[in-house]
């Protein structure tokens, strides 16, 4: 019998697995096993070193040099930094780092993170909520906080309060240490979103019986009643609402409906002042650009995003790409003209405004359908909760990262790939090859991204079969 310290037996190709299986077994005085290594992502380093660089930085133009090597990786700035936010296609999180999952498995429908950004809190169909770490994203806490289904959660804006609602009209208040404050019923039936005002004196909520409510924050009911007494009940819709946002700054609510319409309602007159045709069918998620608050971003299940400028109370950008229906959108928390949209297959799309294309697409995110999604606030991290009851993290891609492997699975741009792929990376080479085929993007007038070329050679083969003069009528 061979002793258990001695590998000579062993075969060569099995030697260091072995040697490595001995090193991360440890004894825990029960039994014994493996210790797992998780993913740690740091946001203190890009952090730090953006503090120091930023001192000689005169314009985003002198920031630091980046390769696509691992050698550079101590160089990368947060997303906020002037040389990343030029660059929006930088800042897409298709890198896949960890899943979640609880115990009992369970769709997950809503996610967000605490206000110091440092755990993130996702409802689940059983009624609970579940504490993930930021940083490693291993398991914290659970806490039994609805008898239903969580259908939203918000925070309030000064990070004090956290207001949930599930599937049977009930709101709850919570304080950061999810201590329970208060219960109201606000619908008879089920919640499917809920925004608070820009001073979080006011609460809106939207629900399924065709209604949205605004409410005083402080004293939604009477003292020792459960029944909710609203302030203004908004009626419109000839559907059920499905999703609901307060303006940034001003006294405003928009709300999109299963009736197709996306309504504009004045919370203090109770008022609908104007209703919007941008969709075919029902709006799924309506959201402010947090920056730029002349912006609406509209998601519909005809598989289409709409941006809306409120000062022409029109559609000005159609974003057309998912193959099944938008289930929900999310505005980049630094970057403007970023937002990132799921569908109903699994699928995310990152988008840049003026720009018809997506930047950057994980096909396969989730098995199924993607109900939420949560920013991280310095925008480094992306969370996608599902259906498939997972909540997976993604980041941005590091310098030296391959774009085809077990944890990158999206198509990029060419600007994405030749900022952090490395050299031998097989799609470089891939690209470089198309380049060339294509006569190196020199003078043929094609776009910066492949899918921009091929959709650019298509169209020019398409022009060229359409001019050409049919058989028997050629002109000398």
């Amino acid at each position: 019998m061979e002793k258990r310290g001695d590998v000579s037996q062993i075969p060569e190709d099995r030697r260091v697995r072995y040697v490595v299986q001995q090193q991360t077994e440890i004894f825990d005085g029960k039994r014994l096993r493996r210790a797992m290594v998780r993913k740690t992502v740091d946001h203190q380093a890009a952090a730090a070193r953006w503090l120091l660089d930023r001192p000689w930085q005169r314009d985003s133009h002198q920031g630091p040099p980046l390769e696509p090597a691992a050698e550079f990786i101590y160089r990368l700035h947060p997303p906020c930094a002037a040389t990343f936010r030029e660059r929006p296609v930088t800042n897409a999180c298709t890198h896949y780092v960890q899943h979640a999952q609880n115990k009992q498995k369970c769709a997950i429908n809503a996610c967000c993170w605490t206000p110091e950004a440092r755990r993130l809190i996702t409802g689940a169909t059983t009624g609970e909520f579940t504490l993930w770490n930021g940083w490693t994203f291993n398991f914290e806490t659970i806490l039994l906080a609805h008898n239903l289904a969580v259908r939203c959660i918000t925070w309030s804006h000064d990070g004090k309060f956290m207001i949930s609602a599930d599937q049977s009209g009930i709101v709850k208040y919570w304080q950061s240490n999810l201590n329970h404050l208060k219960v109201f019923r606000a619908h008879q039936e089920t919640i499917r979103d809920l925004t608070i005002s820009p001073t979080d004196q006011k609460l809106a909520t939207c629900s399924d019986d065709q209604t949205i409510r605004v409410w005083d924050f402080e004293s939604p009911a009477r003292a020792g009643e459960i029944q909710g007494t609203p302030e203004r009940i908004l009626r419109g819709h000839g559907w059920d609402v499905r999703t609901v946002d307060w303006h940034p700054t001003r006294g405003l609510l928009a709300s999109g409906s299963k009736d197709s319409l996306v309504k504009l309602w004045d919370p203090k007159s109770g008022k609908c002042l104007t209703t919007l045709h941008a969709h075919k069918n029902a709006v799924v998620k309506v959201r402010w650009n947090p920056t730029n608050a002349n912006y609406l971003l509209s998601g519909s299940r005809d598989q289409t995003v709409k941006l809306i400028d409120i000062r022409m109370m029109r559609p000005v950008q159609s974003f057309h790409g998912h193959r099944r229906e938008v289930t929900t959108i999310a505005w980049h928390p630094v970057q403007e003209d970023m937002f990132v949209s799921a569908g109903y297959d699994g699928s995310l799309f990152f988008w840049v405004l003026n720009d018809p294309e997506p930047v950057a697409s994980v096909a396969n995110a989730h098995a199924t359908q993607v109900w939420d999604l949560a920013w991280h606030p310095l925008g480094h991290i992306l969370v996608s909760a599902g259906n498939d009851t997972y909540t997976r993290f993604w980041t941005r891609s590091r310098p030296g990262d391959r774009m085809r492997d077990r944890y990158q699975r999206s198509s990029c741009r060419w600007e994405h790939v030749k900022l952090y792929a490395p050299e031998e990376d097989p799609l470089v080479r891939e690209i470089e090859e198309l380049e060339a085929l294509q006569g190196n993007n020199s003078g043929d007038g094609v776009g910066g991204s492949l899918l921009d070329r091929h959709v650019t050679v298509v169209k020019r083969k398409r022009t060229s079969a359409l001019t050409r003069p049919p058989p028997g009528l050629d002109t000398v």
